[in-house]
C-alpha cells in the first residue's frame, strides 16, 4: 500500500508536480479566501458598526477583553481598541500553528488536524452573523487557523523526496494559490458587505471554508501519509551540532521577521482606514458610477503578486546563471527595504491629505506595488529556507514558529496602529517606514553570519 502511494505521489500530473499539489493548492486557496475575506471586513465592521453605542454592549466578553487591553496599553477609544484587537486576533491566529504542528506530529496526524481546524474556522465565520458572539467567533478562527495552517504547508514538502529540486518551485505554485484566494476575497466579501450587509460578507467567508474542506476530503488519496507513525523514531535521536546550529539560525531569522510583519500588516488595519477616510474612491465609468468599496483595495496586493512573481523568479534565475543570485536572508533584508519605501510613498500622500481633501487612489497603488515586492522577497523565501534547512523531525514545529512570528509582529502592529488617531498621518507613515528599514538593516547585518550556517 505504501508503494502504491509513493508511486502515485511521484506521478507528475499538475504542472509537472504530484497531483496532491493541486489538492493542497485548491484547499489553501479557498481557506485563504475565507481568512482574507474576514480580515478585509473586520476592522471596518468594528469601527463603523459593531463598536457603536447600543451595539457594543451586547458583545459577550467585551468588557473583559477591553479591560485586559487597557491594562496593557492604557485607555483605548474605539478605533485604537479595534486596531489592538485586530492585531491580537491576526497575531494569535499565526502563533497557534506551533501548537497545531505539535498536535499533528504527536497526537492526531496532519490530516485529522487539518480537518478539525477547517471545521473550527467554518464555525467561526458563521458565528460572525451573531453580533453577541463576535469575540467567540474570533477565538474559533484563531484555533482553526492554528490547526490548519502549518499542516497544509508541511504536506506540500512531504510530496517530494529528499533532494527533489521541484520542492522550491512547488512552494512558489502553492503561494500563488494563497494569493488567488486573497485576491478574490476582498472583492467578493467586500461587495456583499456593501450591497447586502456585513453579515453576508462574513457568510461568504464561511461558505469558502466549507468548499476548502470538501476539496481536501475529496483529494485525500493523493496526499502524503501522516508522519505521526515516524514521530517516536525521530524523537529518540538528539539533534547533532549542525542541526542545532540550523535551528538557532532559523529562530534568529524568525525573530527579526516579526518586525517586518509589524510594518507590513498595517494593510488590514490603518491602510484600510486611510482608504476609507482619506482616499478619493469615486469612479465614473460607462457601466458604473459611484465609489469603490474600501475592502477592494486589499485585492491590489494579491493582484500584483500575480504580475510580479514571474518577473522576480525570472530575475532570480538570470542572477543564478551568472552566480549573482542573492543569499536568501539578503533577499529578505531587501524585502524589508521595499516595505519601508511603500510607507514613504504614503508619507508623500499624507502631506496634502485631510478628511475634507481626499487624495488620489494612485498613492495606494504605489504603496501596494512596493509592499508586494517586499512580500515576495520575504514570505516565500522564508518558507523555502525553512523547508531546506529545518531538521526533518522538527519541520512542522519550525514551520509553526515561522507562522508564529506574526503574533509579536501583529501585536506590535496593533500598538503602532494605536498612534493613527494621535499623530499626523505623514508622521505615522514615517514611523512605520522606520520600523521596516531598521528591520532590513538588522537582517542585512546578520546575513553574513548566517550565510555560513544556512548556505544555499
Amino acid at each position: 500500500m505504501q508503494t502504491d502511494t509513493a508511486t502515485e505521489r511521484a506521478a507528475p500530473d499538475f504542472l509537472g508536480h504530484p497531483r496532491g499539489l493541486a489538492v493542497l493548492f485548491a484547499t489553501e486557496m479557498w481557506e485563504r479566501f475565507s481568512y482574507f475575506g474576514n480580515a478585509a471586513l473586520v476592522v471596518l465592521y468594528m469601527v463603523k458598526y459593531l463598536f457603536q453605542p447600543g451595539r457594543i454592549e451586547a458583545v459577550l466578553g467585551y468588557d473583559a477583553v477591553k479591560a485586559a487591553l487597557e491594562f496593557m496599553f492604557g485607555p483605548l477609544e474605539p478605533k485604537p481598541f479595534a486596531s489592538q484587537l485586530f492585531g491580537f486576533y491576526s497575531g494569535l491566529a499565526y502563533f497557534m500553528p506551533i501548537l497545531g504542528g505539535l498536535v499533528a506530529d504527536r497526537l492526531l496526524g496532519q490530516r485529522r488536524t487539518v480537518l478539525i481546524g477547517g471545521m473550527f474556522m467554518a464555525t467561526g465565520h458563521f458565528m460572525m452573523a451573531f453580533e453577541s458572539l463576535f469575540l467567540l467567533a474570533l477565538l474559533m478562527l484563531i484555533l482553526g487557523i492554528g490547526a490548519f495552517k502549518p499542516n497544509i504547508s508541511t504536506q506540500v514538502g512531504d510530496l517530494y523526496g529528499p533532494g527533489d529540486p521541484r520542492r522550491d518551485r512547488a512552494y512558489s505554485i502553492f503561494y500563488v494559490g494563497i494569493n488567488i484566494g486573497a485576491f478574490l476575497a476582498p472583492l467578493v466579501c467586500g461587495a456583499l458587505a456593501v450591497a447586502l450587509g456585513w453579515h453576508m460578507g462574513f457568510a461568504a467567508a464561511g461558505v469558502a471554508m466549507l468548499v476548502s474542506l470538501a476539496i481536501y476530503l475529496v483529494g485525500l488519496r493523493s496526499l502524503p501519509p501522516d508522519r505521526l507513525a515516524r514521530a517516536a523514531d525521530v524523537r529518540a535521536r538528539p539533534l547533532d551540532r549542525g542541526e542545532r546550529r540550523s535551528v538557532v539560525a532559523l529562530l534568529f531569522v524568525c525573530a527579526l521577521v516579526s518586525f517586518f510583519w509589524a510594518a507590513y500588516d498595517q494593510q488590514g488595519n490603518t491602510i484600510v482606514l486611510w482608504a476609507e477616510d482619506f482616499t478619493d474612491r469615486s469612479i465614473d465609468l460607462l457601466f458604473w458610477q459611484g465609489e469603490i468599496p474600501t475592502p477592494w483595495f486589499l485585492a491590489l496586493n494579491p493582484l500584483m503578486i500575480f504580475v510580479f512573481t514571474p518577473l522576480i523568479v525570472r530575475l532570480w534565475t538570470r542572477q543564478s546563471k551568472r552566480g549573482r543570485e542573492p543569499f536568501a536572508v539578503s533577499k529578505m533584508a531587501f524585502g524589508c527595504l521595499c516595505v519601508a519605501l511603500a510607507n514613504l510613498v504614503m508619507v508623500a500622500a499624507a502631506s496634502g491629505a485631510d478628511p475634507d481633501h481626499k487624495v488620489s487612489a494612485a498613492w495606494l497603488i504605489g504603496y501596494f506595488a512596493f509592499a508586494t515586492i517586499g512580500e515576495l522577497y520575504l514570505a516565500p523565501v522564508g518558507l523555502a529556507l525553512i523547508s531546506k534547512h529545518a531538521p526533518a523531525r522538527l519541520l512542522s514545529m519550525i514551520m509553526g514558529v515561522w507562522f508564529a512570528t506574526t503574533l509579536p509582529g501583529d501585536v506590535l502592529a496593533g500598538w503602532l496602529g494605536g498612534f493613527w488617531t494621535r499623530m499626523p498621518k505623514a508622521d505615522f507613515f514615517l514611523l512605520i517606514a522606520a520600523v521596516a528599514a531598521l528591520t532590513g538593516a538588522a537582517i542585512w547585518v546578520l546575513s553574513r553570519t548566517l550565510r555560513s550556517t544556512l548556505s544555499d
